[in-house]
Order: C-alpha cells, then sequence, then structure tokens
C-alpha cells in the first residue's frame, strides 16, 4: 500500500530541498540507502497483509485504525476541522518538538491571528468548519484565555459542535477539567511521552471530559514501554491512542539525529522506524484485542489530506461558477480556444440546450470559452484546444497585491483576505490525460494509478497510500 511512486527526477527534487534545507547538517543524518528501502518496504508490505483482515485502512489507505476513529479524528478525515495554536509556550522541552516554544503570543490558525474569541467563533461558524482543537504550546498555560476562546466557539457553533483540547497534562488539575467541561470542551487528548508516560492525570479527566484520547509521536525506543502501558491506559479511561509519526524540522534536527534513526526523503523528512514501530504496536492491538482503538496518523495523511481540505475549503470563497474545486482542493479551470466562429458556435448551443449561462463564459475577443467540467459531454472540440489550469486559494491577513483575492468579512470587525495563485499555467490537456479525466471525474470510475507523466493527477487527486522509502 505504499504511495508517492515518483519518478527519479521528483524523487531527486525532494532530495535536493532536503539536503539544501538542512545544509551541512545533513551530512549527519542517517538517510536511508537502496536496500534498506527495499528490505523497509518489504518488512511494510507484509506487515500490513497481515493486518488487512483485522484493522481499517482509511483516508486512502493513508491511515491504518485498529478500532475506530475518535470524534475529533473523523472531523479531521472529512476535512473541517480548525486548529487554533492559543498560544506558542509550552513547560516541556521535548526532543522530538517541531518548533520553538517560547512566545504566550497571539491565538493563530492558518496564518491569520484572532486577539478576540467572537471573531475566530465567527470564523468557525462562517468557514463551514465542523469541530476546532485548541493547540499550543502548552493551553493550560493560558487557561482563561483557552476557555474564553471554547465558551465563545461553543456559543456560536451549538452544541453538536465537536471541540477537543492538546495538552501535556502536567498543570491539569481536577478544577481544570471541570472548567474545561463547563466551557463545553468535548474531548481532551494528552501527550504522555512529554510526561514520562505518566498516566495520573489522565483521572482527573476521567468522568469529567466525555472523551480523552492520548496523542503521542511514535518513538520507536518506547515501543516496549507503550505496549505494556496500552492496557492500563484502557483502565484509566483512554478511548483513543493516536501515534504520529515523527518529523524531522530544522529546530529538532539536532535532537533526531543523536538518536538510531534512519531518516526518509519526501516532502518533509521522516523516521523511518517511527513509523514501523506504529505498525508493529497495530500487529499487537490486534493479536491481544486490546480494549481502546489506535489510530496511526502517519506524516503523508496529514500532508495530503489536511492540506487538500484547507485548500477546498478557502477554494469555496473565490472559485468561479464556470470553475470546480478537485478533490486535491485545487481550483479547477476548463477551456476551449480557436476560431471565434467556433467558440461561439459552441457558447450558442450551450445556450439553446438550456444551460445555466453561469457555467460559460467567453472572452472579450471571443476565441476563448471557460465551461464547467459538467457541460464536458456537450462540447464540440473538433479543431479546437482543449485546456486546463489550476490555482490554489490560501488565507493571508493582508492584501499582497501579488495574486487575485477577495475580502470575506467574518464579522463587523474582521475580514480575512483569501488570495489565488497559479500552481499550474494554463496548457493544453493530452488525450490521455482527456481519457483519465472522463473515467475517474465525469464517469466517477475508479482507474488504475494515472500515469507519472500525467500533468493533471497531482492537482486532482489526493494520491493514496503511504509514503515511498528513498
Amino acid at each position: 500500500m505504499g504511495g508517492e511512486t515518483l519518478k527519479s527526477d521528483g524523487r531527486k527534487r525532494y532530495i535536493d530541498a532536503n539536503l539544501a534545507e538542512y545544509g551541512q547538517e545533513a551530512h549527519d543524518l542517517s538517510f536511508i540507502s537502496e536496500s534498506g528501502a527495499f528490505d523497509a518496504e518489504q518488512f511494510r508490505e507484509k506487515a500490513l497483509r497481515d493486518l488487512k483482515e483485522t484493522i481499517s485502512f482509511l483516508s486512502k489507505d493513508t491511515k491504518p485504525v485498529y478500532g475506530q476513529l475518535s470524534p475529533g479524528c473523523r472531523i479531521c478525515g472529512e476535512g473541517a476541522w480548525s486548529c487554533l495554536f492559543i498560544n506558542g509556550k509550552c513547560n516541556c522541552r521535548c526532543f522530538y518538538c517541531p518548533t520553538v516554544q517560547d512566545d504566550i503570543s497571539i491565538p493563530t490558525t492558518n496564518r491569520i491571528s484572532f486577539n478576540r474569541s467572537i471573531d475566530y467563533a465567527d470564523y468557525a461558524g462562517h468557514f463551514g468548519f465542523k469541530g476546532a482543537s485548541i493547540s499550543g504550546g502548552e493551553p493550560l498555560l493560558t487557561l482563561d484565555r483557552a476557555l474564553d476562546y471554547i465558551q465563545a466557539v461553543r456559543k456560536k457553533m451549538g452544541e453538536r459542535y465537536h471541540i477537543w483540547l492538546y495538552t501535556n497534562g502536567t498543570l491539569l488539575t481536577h478544577d481544570h477539567a471541570l472548567k474545561l467541561r463547563e466551557a463545553g470542551l468535548n474531548e481532551i487528548r494528552f501527550d504522555i511521552s512529554a510526561a514520562r508516560y505518566d498516566l495520573s492525570k489522565i483521572s482527573m479527566a476521567k468522568g469529567v471530559i466525555p472523551v480523552i484520547t492520548v496523542e503521542i509521536p511514535a518513538i520507536p525506543e518506547d515501543r516496549k514501554l507503550l505496549s505494556d502501558l496500552i492496557p492500563k491506559m484502557a483502565e484509566t479511561g483512554v478511548g483513543y491512542l493516536n501515534l504520529h509519526q515523527l518529523r524531522l524540522t530544522p529546530f529538532n534536527c539536532n535532537n533526531l539525529k543523536k538518536r538510531p534513526y534512519t531518516f526518509l526523503h519526501g516532502p518533509k523528512v521522516t523516521v523511518l522506524e517511527s513509523e514501523l514501530m506504529a505498525l508493529s504496536l497495530l500487529q499487537e492491538a490486534s493479536l491481544k484485542k486490546w480494549p481502546l482503538s489506535i489510530n496511526y496518523c502517519s506524516f503523508v495523511y496529514k500532508n495530503r489530506f489536511q492540506g487538500a481540505g484547507t485548500r477546498a475549503r478557502n477554494a469555496r470563497f473565490i472559485v468561479k461558477d464556470h470553475e470546480s474545486i478537485t478533490e486535491n482542493g485545487y481550483i479547477r479551470t476548463l477551456s476551449l480556444s480557436g476560431p471565434p466562429e467556433k467558440i461561439i458556435s459552441n457558447a450558442e448551443a450551450l445556450t439553446n440546450r438550456g444551460n445555466d449561462p453561469k457555467l460559460f463564459s467567453l472572452t472579450g475577443k471571443k476565441d476563448q470559452l471557460f465551461f464547467h467540467e459538467s457541460l464536458w459531454p456537450e462540447m464540440n472540440v473538433e479543431r479546437l484546444s482543449l485546456s486546463v489550469s489550476y490555482g490554489e486559494a490560501f488565507l493571508t491577513p493582508s492584501v499582497s497585491y501579488r495574486h487575485l483575492f477577495k475580502e470575506v468579512p467574518v464579522n463587523a470587525g474582521k475580514k480575512i483576505i483569501v488570495e489565488r495563485r497559479i500552481v499550474l499555467p494554463e496548457q493544453p490537456m493530452t488525450q490521455e490525460d482527456q481519457a483519465l479525466f472522463e473515467k475517474r471525474v465525469l464517469q466517477r470510475i475508479e482507474a488504475s494509478p494515472p500515469s507519472l507523466e500525467s500533468a493533471i493527477a497531482p492537482f486532482e487527486w489526493i494520491e493514496a497510500g503511504l509514503q515511498t522509502y528513498f
């Protein structure tokens, strides 16, 4: 179930980018060898085959799950989750932490700051989220602020909205747990690896916060310790265990390179043994029938699905009626170009058939016709050029004037800018991509993985499977 079937030049781009990011330190990192990658792929494929009948492979096989996902994780998988970083300061110093954590800062999400809780609550409603998480830093360092934002979101979004909070738990008291529940918190997630796997603080949340989850990185050297602890976690009230893949960053590089890890190239550098440890725990869970759910949250899941969800959500505010949002969250623009008389003939035929005029648009010179994908079967493309381009929508606190943009008023006192940049300029669609598009988009037929030469595939579809080892 491995994914990212990259051409050699695609792999080279990732490798070159990673080596450039880490500079001289890259020489101290043990990147996987070709033979090591083959052996690891074989080991993983066997593990996945063994698990095929006992666990679920969700989100296009990027998320292996024993049991069920927590309510928050289900919302994340739907691309309907907002993560608010309530502060940027932490009281722990975990070796794997990806960023500096020494500033209380202003609550922020998607590069947008929210000084007032009502602004964030209105944003949550305006952008159509189904749930929100409060993260940090350590949210309990600014408990009153966390309570304020939870209360505001709960009041705005109602009881069906799911709200959860991440914490290392070291500062939690029973009184804190009661206040969080009264504010409207549904789920609390403990990073017990930051607290030497101490479960005592979880007891304070048991019976108070409805859903208790442990969310930790899959640390290879802690595998046996965690295995022995899992039954006790279930007894303590933990319903879900989320395991994240360790990822290298410039901030934690000095710590991770001192450990006996094998590093993998990709969009970001990840740790091989972290993934293998998570899969081995899933195997053990299947054999021992552990009474809690385990979710392996791979880096590729987060990179692909969370990215697609964010792009698609932003795109809704700036997509035109004749355009579409792809599975991978990009804005697709289709057009026919050629002699004006033939272009006009197509437009007139669409009008005569009673099609919604918002679904197609002529340029001023009438030598190009933009149209929605639903009109594809009605197009007469003889001696005309069929082209496609893709754009990406993203949020920004102010207008850059480098891209098309739209102001989105969240409320009378807060507005957010949605900008749109071109990620694939307009180009003719090949016959192979046309056939693939018709089959997978128009006819909704699952086809074999697209050719590596496909120009449209990276923008149309989320890639399936776990990462390729290289």
